[in-house]
Order: structure tokens, then sequence, then C-alpha cells
């Protein structure tokens, strides 16, 4: 995610604390805040994508998502 972007999250919190948000600033937050955890999301898939357990006996297996 862009730095401009965060900053903007972070704007918006500030400004959250010290007044209530107008409809726009909600929406942005809101859209922001969504684009932000979905990319965090991608970033902790792709790590445990490349995670490999190693067992008692030396052997390795790939981690298995969850159903």
């Amino acid at each position: 995610m862009e730095q401009e972007k965060l900053t903007r999250i972070n704007e918006l919190a500030r400004l959250a604390k010290e007044r209530a948000l107008t409809e726009e600033e909600l929406a942005e937050r809101d859209a922001l805040r969504k684009e932000y955890i979905a990319e965090w999301r991608r970033g902790a898939e792709q790590v445990l994508e490349n995670t490999w357990i190693v067992g008692p006996d030396g052997t390795k297996r790939k981690l298995e998502k969850k159903r």
C-alpha cells in the first residue's frame, strides 16, 4: 500500500478522535481500511505458502490451508 494512503488512514483516525467524521470521510476510511486489510492478508498468505513443517524425524511437508 502506498505511503500516501497509510498517511491518510492515520489522518482520518486522528480526525475521528477529535470530531465526528463526515459521510464522505467515513466512506473513504472504510475503503482504505478494506484495501489495507486485503493487502495484509495477501502478504500473510504468501508467507504461509512458503512455510514448511519439519517433523521430529526430519521430514518436511508444506503447511496446508484449513478448510
